[in-house]
Formats: C-alpha cells, structure tokens, sequence
C-alpha cells in the first residue's frame, strides 16, 4: 500500500524559485503561498515535510538582495555565523563552529552539487549562479556525514535548460567603488545534451582608510568561470557535469587597532593583578611605547572607525577549481547515483600580522589542497510503505600547510632591547602536513505507518585515518641556515616557540591516528491534519580528531575528536487557508570534547578540548502572504550555550588563572560561560511588495531587518568585548519588466558596524604589558545600483 504526502492546499513550483522564510510571491493569488521544495534529504520533498530545522533562499533572492558570499547570508538566516579573522574563515550554526587553525575542518559542512567543502579557505567563495541554498540546523550525519556536526550548507548550482536563456546583469555602488559583473548562457547543445556557461567578475577597493599607506582596504578582486553539462542519455540515464575555477585576490584588510589600554603601573599590579609580569615602561600604552621608539605614526587612533595603520602590504592571493560527475540511472523504480568530484585550491597570503603602522614581524603563509570524493547512493522511488535510501562514501584528502614569522632587519624590537637585536634577520618557519582516507556506509528508512504517522532510522558508520606532521625551526633570512641555540632561547622567551634548535628532540613532529565510529538517528513525524506535522528526532554527530597546525609548542599537536547528542521536537504548519507558515523547532545538543582553538597570549593558537558543552533553545520561521501582493517573512532563535566542564581554556590578558597547569601551562577555566558567536537572540524580518503598473511591469520594493544580540567575539572570551547588539536594514525597490530590471538596493542603511572578530594584538602583551586589541569591523552602508537583462 502506499501512503501519499499529505495534500496541501498550495500550488506546487520548481525548485529554487522561493525562499522558505523570505521569498517573493508578490503574484501568487488568492493570498497563496507557493511551495519550497528541497532536497535536505537527498530527495525532492516540500520543506513543509521535512523534520529538520531549514532556512532556504533561493539565488533569485540572493541575487536581489546583494547576497555575493556565506558572510551575506547570516543576514537571512538566525543562528548561522560567519567571519574573517587574521589568519582563517570561521562559520557558525546555533554557537558551534571552528576556529583558528588549518588542522581543524568545518564544523559547518558546506556541500555545493553534493560535493564536500570542509576547508576554511572555501567559505570566501562567491556565489555564483546558484538555484538556491538550504541551512541545515544542528547535526547532520547520516545523509551529509562529513564532519557536520554543528549542521550544512547545501548549495545548489543553476543547471543546463532545455531552451535558450541568457543574462547579462551587474551592480555598482560608489562607495567602495564596486563593481560586479555576471553573464549567464544556457540551452541546448544536441537534442539530447545541453549546456550552461557561467561567468563573473567582481572588484571593489574597500571601506577602510589605511593612512599609513594612503590607501583603502580591503581591495578586492575577483573573477569565475562555471561550465556545465547535462547529457540525458536516455529516458532513465541523466548525465550532469560541472567544471569551474576561481580567483579571488585580496589587498589589505577590514582591521584595526580598537582599544589600547596601558601597561599597569606598579601599584596596580601590586593591589590586583599580582599574577602578571612587571611591565617594561610602566603606565604607557602601546601607542606611547611605540612613538617612543621613533613610531609615532604606528597607531593614530585606537577606537572603530574605519582607520588602520599597517605598513606591511596584507595580501591574499587564491586559486580554486572543482569538478563533479552527477549520474543518475533509474533501475526499475530505484534510482543510482554516482557522484564524482575533485576539489583544489591553492593561497599564499601576507599577513601584517602585529596590525600596527611599525615593523615588528609580518607572516606570510600558503596552503595547497586537494580532495577526491567518491559516492555511490541507492534511493527509493517514495510514497511506498517504506521510502529508504543507502549508500557508500569515499575521501581522501592532502593538505600542504607552510608559514613563517618574519622578523626584519629594522624590526623595533632590536630598539625596544639590545637582547633582541640577534633575532632581527631572522624567521621561524612552520611546515605541516596532512592526509586523511575515509570510507563511510550509510543508510534511513521511513515507515510509513499510515496516512499520519512515520518513523525514520538512519544510521551511519564512518572509518577515517589521518597522518601528520610539523616541523618548526628557525633559520637566517639571508642565507636560509639554522640559527644558534642562543637566538633559538630568544625566540622562545619573545614568541613562546619551541623549534628544532631547542633540545635534542626538537621540533619534528609525526602522529597517526585511526577512528571509527557509528551514528543513529531516529525520527517520529505525525501529520495532525493536511497542515499541520509535528516531529521529534533523536540524532547524534561526529567530527573527527586531527593534528594542530598552528601551535608553537611541541606539547599541543594532536586533539581528539568530539561527538554530539541532539533532541528536537518541532513542527511545520500552515494556516490561514495557505497564505500562511509557522515552523518551530526546540533543541538541546551536547557535546563531548568540542574542539577550541584559542590565542596563546603572544602570536600563536592552540587547540584543545572542551570536555563538555550544552547547547539548547528555540528558533521560529515562517511567511505570511498579507495581501496578493505582500508578503512577510520572518525569523526568531534563542540560543543558550554553556561550557558544562571547560577547565582547560587560554586565559585572556590579565586574567586571575583558576584552571589545571598542563605540561607547565597555565590555564583558565571556562566551565559555566558562553561560548565565542553565541548571541542569546537573532531574528529577521522581511517584507517584499510589489506593484503592478502594467501587465509587463511591476513596481517592486522590499524591507529587510535583522538583529543579532549582544555577544562576545573576542576569540579568548575577554568581557570586554561583549559588543552590544546589532540592527541592521536593508531596502531595495526595483522596476521589473518580462526582460529587464533596474533596483537600488540600500544595506545596512543606518550605518551600523560591529567588531566581528577581537584578539589581543600580538606581543603588545607579553612584551611590552600592554592591554591592545585589534578587530575585524563589518561593512558600513553601502548602496548598489543593480541591473539585469534577459535574452
């Protein structure tokens, strides 16, 4: 017998057209919202249908809003994080994410076209001709796998048409001075094979008045290209290809020097911070010290306002390419996939990593990836007694990871002391390596049990090995020999570095590591009636240990993989005779050993684990089609994270120590506190409307709003940088006829800036006892002229 999807009083589109809380449906009628279709579970299915908390926006919608990158979309989506930070990319879901550190993979797994994007780098691609993209909430492990613990991003690409279409379309703003250009072609080839043809280019020269170079930052330049084919071979064998590459180059950065407190006098420290060293000019700050010796210019200002002094040219210089084989063969029934790719990428970067306008070191760093994937899947046709889907998973994975810190011949530390003079000339230089094999199985079924009620298991288990390795020492710039133990000693005392030079064992490290690991999933859905469904899941997740590439010290290298426990019950309804939605979901996850990376206090990062983590709340989305030509979307989470047990975390300058001393390292504890990215409230709120004027031109205009409350972004959880809450405004109104629009899209109308990411500037601590802090610092307003015309 079979058992049909509840009926709904919708009418159904293609995939893609609409968003699922913010879309555009000014010409539904009768007050009716249209359907959002996706494919979170590896099958076309109404979101209304799926027992999974989901944001979905399609690429019309992105494109209409300035959405470029993952960084444009948290607008749109509560609970979903992304930022920049001096040396990676970090993406957040309901508070968990990863930090600093090219050992760690995503948290957040990204999947474009199936196709796993598990590394830091990946997340500054643009966007690029895509359909849509849904954002899973919490662990997905089953269908999704790989690492995504905290949830996925699955992003599908506009494919090949049937019939000829082509676009040409672009945006300019005037402040910032950018440029984007895109051009779509597609249609068919033969009469069985069809292809589609992508392109874009993107400048733009930045929003941050670097004064000491005379220049705005961060200078961008980008450039795409995306080729696909779809070869339906026969009536039952489809065969799509895709090949792209990207540049994107970066010239400087959206940093600055956002508070300089001085080093504390020798009654303070006395009377209440006894724990911290005497500093060297007592009562200073950094600006002060540095004008002192001959750098008056370093730091002009030292609170946000879209000024920097950095006289080392930051740089980013990226490469990424990617191809995919999708095979679809109906068997009977049943359809088999093979899903085929290959991912690379490759990055040499400059970072001015002392974010000062004075020579005290600079890091440059590069990285080579490459990924081959392997999937072959075997699903259902649905609407049976039981729908199901299986399959088998392979990766394997290399990654090149080489960095130094330089330090020139004219660095200021030779003047700030004669001791250091011998290290002036010289750099430490860091190469680390790894590789990893996985192979996974995995299946879930659904028991239709009748018209109302269905049970879901899944399951999958997962085996992955990874090598690595690190190799630090020091070495003369000039001539590329090892230095002396003594300069070796020195580099220990001022960047806290243990190199080869340093004891009989140095700094060469090899580790192996074998895991395996099966993770359940169990979900009860139950249709009330034809508009209402109610579901509860138990799920768990799992993301792999690794090696840390970015400590300096021998003793961190390896970290443990961490594991995850989700409950979730929620539902999906409709009402108001279909023009409107109302979804909900309520969780808690707890976490085993998350994996933490924070700052070492002087230049480098550690990773450790946080033996236990809570995370629970609520999140609410929905539409409401107010009119035939009005619609309202909306958003609403409350988060709560905890640290359960955290006893071993990096304290943050000045901070009483009150955890464990590990290997001679003192440590905090950060049991009872919230997480870094962890606003207590984030929601949205949209309204799009749109105007007739004739039959082939409507009026269209739009309101987007969304708050984030106040949180800490300050990577070792220094109160001070509990920023307040944020509110930021979109607007756009737009002419658009049968081919051709023009709109004048307005964000972030009322200025507002937030310091997205906060650390202590490297050694303004520990070597000259200063409290000074740089931020990354979001976009100010910025007003787009857009324009698109349809062959």
């Amino acid at each position: 017998m079979t058992h049909p999807k509840r009926a709904r009083a919708r009418k159904p589109i293609s995939v893609g057209v609409l968003t699922a809380s913010l879309a555009l449906s000014g010409t539904a009628s009768a007050q009716m919202l249209e359907e959002v279709v996706v494919t979170a579970q590896k099958r076309v299915e109404s979101l209304q249908d799926v027992p999974i908390s989901i944001t979905a926006v399609s690429g019309e919608k992105m494109s209409e809003a300035g959405v470029f990158k993952v960084e444009d979309l948290q607008t749109f989506t509560p609970n979903l994080s992304m930022t920049e930070t001096g040396i990676s990319t970090q993406m957040y879901i309901r508070g968990i994410g990863s930090g600093n550190n090219q050992g760690f993979e995503l948290s957040v797994g990204q999947y474009l076209d199936g196709i796993y994007y598990g590394r830091q780098q990946l997340i500054r691609l643009p966007f690029l001709d895509l359909e849509r993209v849904e954002v899973l909430r919490g662990p997905q492990s089953i269908l999704f796998g790989k690492n995504s613990i905290a949830g996925a991003l699955n992003m599908t690409t506009a494919k090949p048409t049937d019939e000829f279409e082509a676009r040409i379309g672009g945006a300019y703003s005037d402040d910032s001075d950018i440029i984007d250009v895109q051009g779509v072609i597609s249609g068919p080839i033969t009469e069985n094979l069809s292809g589609r043809l992508v392109g874009r280019w993107y400048e733009e020269d930045g929003f941050v008045d670097n004064s000491f170079n005379n220049q705005d930052e961060p200078e961008r330049e980008e450039w795409g290209l995306r080729g696909a084919l779809r070869w339906d071979a026969t009536d039952n064998l489809r065969v799509d290809f895709k090949a792209e590459y990207h540049e994107f180059d970066v010239n400087g950065r959206q940093i600055e020097i956002v508070r300089d407190d001085p080093a504390l006098t020798e009654e303070e420290r006395q009377e209440d911070f006894p724990w911290v060293e005497p500093a060297p000019i007592p009562g200073a700050n950094f600006q002060q010290i540095l004008g002192l010796l001959g750098q008056p210019d370093a730091i002009t200002e030292n609170r946000q306002n879209n000024e920097r002094q950095a006289d080392t040219g930051d740089s980013s210089s990226n490469e990424m390419y990617n191809y995919t084989l999708n095979v679809d063969w109906g068997i009977g029934d049943l359809t088999f996939t093979s899903l085929t790719g290959f991912v690379g990428y490759e990055f040499d970067e400059l970072c001015d990593c002392d974010f000062i306008g004075a020579p005290v070191f600079e890091a440059p760093f590069s990285e080579d990836y490459e990924q081959f994937s392997q999937e072959f899947r075997l699903v259902s046709p649905g609407g049976e007694t039981i729908d199901w889907i299986a399959g088998v998973f392979y990766q394997t994975s290399e990654l090149d990871f080489i960095d130094a810190v330089v330090v020139p011949e004219n660095s200021i530390l030779g003047a700030a002391s004669s001791a250091l003079i011998p290290i002036l000339g010289t750099e430490s230089g860091r190469v680390f390596e790894s590789d990893s094999d996985l192979w996974a199985v995995f299946a879930q079924a659904t028991w239709n049990i009748n018209d109302a009620w269905r049970l879901t298991v899944g399951g999958r288990y997962t085996e992955e090995t990874k090598e690595g390795s690190r190799k630090l020492d020091i070495i003369n710039s000039a001539t590329g020999e090892e230095v002396s133990q003594g300069i070796a000693q020195i580099y220990k005392a001022v960047f806290n570095v243990d190199s080869e030079q340093l004891n009989e064992e140095g700094h060469d490290l090899n580790e192996d590591r074998d895991e395996s690991i099966f993770t359940p999933l169990v979900t009860v859905q139950w249709d009330v009636n034809p508009d209402i469904m109610l579901y509860a899941s138990a799920s768990t997740g799992f993301k792999a240990g690794g090696f840390d590439a970015r400590s300096n010290i021998v003793e961190s290298f390896e970290f443990e993989e961490e594991e995850a426990t989700t409950y979730e019950i929620g539902g999906k309804t409709i009402f108001a005779d279909g023009a409107a939605e109302l979804n909900f979901a309520i969780y808690r996850t707890d976490y085993d050993d998350l994996q933490v990376s924070q700052f070492d206090g002087v230049i480098g990062f550690t990773v450790g684990n946080a033996a236990e983590t809570r995370v629970q709340g609520v999140e609410i989305d929905g539409r409401w089609a107010i009119t035939d030509n009005l619609v309202m979307g909306y958003g609403l989470a409350y988060l709560d994270h905890e640290f359960k047990d955290f006893t071993n975390g990096n304290c943050f300058n000045r901070q009483e120590p009150d955890g464990d001393i590990v290997e001679g390292i003192q440590l905090c504890d950060y049991t009872g506190k919230r997480g870094q990215y962890t606003p207590e409230w984030t929601s949205t709120l949209t309204f799009t409307h749109t105007f007739p004027i004739s039959n082939s031109l409507d009026l269209q205009s739009g309101l987007d709003l969304n708050y984030v409350d106040e949180q800490n972004t300050e990577v070792n959880l220094n109160p001070l940088y509990e920023v307040d809450s944020i509110t930021k405004v979109n607007l756009r109104f737009g002419l658009y006829h049968n081919n051709w629009d023009v709109a004048v899209l307005a964000q972030n109308i009322t200025d507002e800036q937030q310091l997205t990411y906060v650390s202590n500037s490297p050694l303004s601590a520990t070597t000259f006892g200063t409290n000074t802090f740089y931020s990354f610092v979001s976009r100010p307003r910025t007003v787009y002229l857009q324009a698109n015309y349809h062959f």
